[in-house]
């Protein structure tokens, strides 16, 4: 099965788990990294998630798992948080981390330079907007970005 069409058929199931429980589902992969498979479920709620948190989303995921078995390869589930430089996906990333420090990464290099670091602005129309560190807007089109992500300076 597409690895995209799994990530839609866990998210389908792991929401409700989320949802009762008051978290945020930030996001799911099902990905390989070198010989193995990971199916890496994301989790946020207010004030951060601990690990009790995702103990109790991995068990009953784990259980909805084993009795759809949507997935015939082997792997390893994992439930975390997203982390402090968590990646914004979502719309509603856009909105609630707007006037915040993000790293924008593109898919092919602007002038010779795939990474620009500023403040969001937002998602409008399918373009990524941030405030760089000349106080110029800068636009992204959407497909032309493989990641956006909170920055922490410290």
């Amino acid at each position: 099965m597409a690895r995209r069409k799994i990530e839609d058929i866990v998210t389908e199931m792991v929401s409700p788990i989320v949802e009762s429980n008051h978290f945020e589902l930030v996001d799911v992969e099902f990905l390989k990294e070198g010989a193995n498979w990971y199916l890496r479920v994301y989790i946020d709620k207010e004030g951060g998630i601990s690990i009790d948190d995702c103990q109790l989303v991995s068990e009953a995921l784990g259980e909805e798992l084993d009795k759809a078995d949507p997935i015939s390869q082997h792997y390893f589930l994992e439930v975390s948080s997203p982390g402090i430089e968590r990646p914004l996906k979502r719309e509603k990333d856009f909105i609630k981390y707007k006037g915040e420090q993000v790293e924008v990464k593109l898919f092919q290099p602007i002038d010779g330079k795939k990474i620009f670091e500023g403040r969001l602005n937002g998602l409008m129309d399918g373009k990524i907007s941030i405030i760089g560190s000349n106080n110029e807007m800068l636009e992204f089109d959407r497909e032309t970005v493989a990641v956006v992500k909170r920055t922490i300076k410290f």
